[in-house]
């Protein structure tokens, strides 16, 4: 059985190393925050070009830190792609403001610039672009816009660590960019995980209070706060990986490099932008997702055939859950959430077996 992620196999092969790690931190008797905190936030920083980075507890508090952070509340509105997780929209509905969908590019799955301006209302007061699957979004635009309107930006980079825009990481766009480190990221931990990374001083001392009930180093509590701190024992997991992160980044190009060589002209399926396709884009390939026609049966088919896959979201939009509000109709979205399918990609997929899945997907189109 091919598995669409088999976390135990990835992890097994780095077993002595983890639980040396696992020791140090032991050993240390720091497990909040602590010196593996610090290091990683400094290496994660340097890594994405900005000057700041916060741990936090996951990809949602980071969110919602940073928009906090920044005064969105009661009666605001943020634009926010139709066909992200519900991570991104329950941010802005926690903080007290209004979730706008946005819908997607045909060609990308990321938020379309050119329906962005069409949803600008005098509420509005920032875009939070998802970076979904691994690729940046048209960011250029975004921000012309942004600075057209006097918008905030705010960056879901959860599945786009390493991503590049025409030279520039995702996350160090605007105002700042939000990290999950979920275990199935490309760099993920053992539990949860987040990161707010940011070019502003202010926002950056703001959230370093905020993740810690509002506290200083000093005991005075100045701000209302969370209690959503990186714990030392993830950050060293993470320290670890991050070694070779970028290793990890271009063992999944080739993999999708090798499905899109694979299942090229296969006309009942539409794949996602191959690698290098377009001069800006740096893709780091969170997932594989493919657009196919007779999805579901073609999962049912893959799976007899001993191949795991995945639909993301459960194949359900955010604007779906009508018992959330939401009365929405947004066709496009509801059209990739129907028919979109994630083929495995991880480090422990060879390359025999996905020449032998995109075989498995030519079989089921008789192609």
């Amino acid at each position: 059985m091919i598995k669409f992620l088999d976390l135990k196999s990835v992890n097994a092969q780095h077993r002595n190393k983890l639980i040396s790690a696992f020791q140090r931190v032991l050993d240390s008797g720091q497990y909040i925050l602590g010196e593996q905190v610090s290091l990683f936030e400094e290496n994660f920083a340097q890594y994405c070009n900005v000057k700041k980075c916060i741990g936090v507890g996951n990809g949602l508090d980071a969110l919602s830190l940073i928009l906090r952070g920044y005064g969105i509340g009661d009666g605001d509105e943020v634009l926010v792609p139709s066909n992200t997780y519900i991570a991104s929209w329950l941010s802005i509905s926690q903080c007290g403001a209004m979730v706008v969908p946005v819908e997607p590019m045909i060609a990308t799955y990321n938020i379309d610039p050119d329906l962005i301006e069409k949803n600008i209302t005098k509420n509005t007061k920032a875009i939070m672009p998802t970076q979904l699957n691994g690729r940046v979004a048209d960011m250029d635009v975004i921000l012309q816009i942004a600075d057209k309107y006097n918008l905030q930006v705010y960056e879901d980079s959860a599945q786009a660590l390493g991503a590049k825009y025409k030279g520039k990481s995702a996350g160090s766009f605007g105002i700042g960019g939000c990290i999950s480190f979920y275990p199935a990221k490309v760099l993920g931990c053992f539990g949860d995980g987040g990161a707010v990374l940011t070019n502003d001083e202010a926002i950056y001392k703001t959230i370093k209070l905020m993740r810690d009930h509002g506290r200083g180093e000093d005991g005075n509590v100045s701000v209302w706060g969370y209690n959503s701190r990186l714990d030392n024992l993830q950050a060293a997991i993470l320290n670890y990986f991050f070694d070779d992160y970028k290793t990890i980044v271009q063992r999944r190009r080739a993999i999708a490099n090798l499905y899109a060589e694979n299942l090229k002209n296969l006309k009942s399926v539409i794949l996602p932008p191959a690698v290098d396709s377009h001069v800006n884009n740096f893709d780091i390939y969170q997932n594989y997702e493919i657009e196919a026609e007779k999805r579901d049966k073609l999962k049912e088919y893959l799976s007899g055939k001993g191949v795991g896959t995945l639909i993301q979201w459960g194949g359900k939009a955010v604007h779906e859950f009508r018992d959330l509000g939401f009365n929405q109709s947004l066709p496009f979205t509801e059209k990739i959430m129907r028919n979109s399918l994630m083929l495995p990609l991880n480090m422990t997929v060879t390359d025999d077996e996905v020449k032998y899945i995109c075989k498995c997907v030519r079989d089921f189109y008789n192609d």
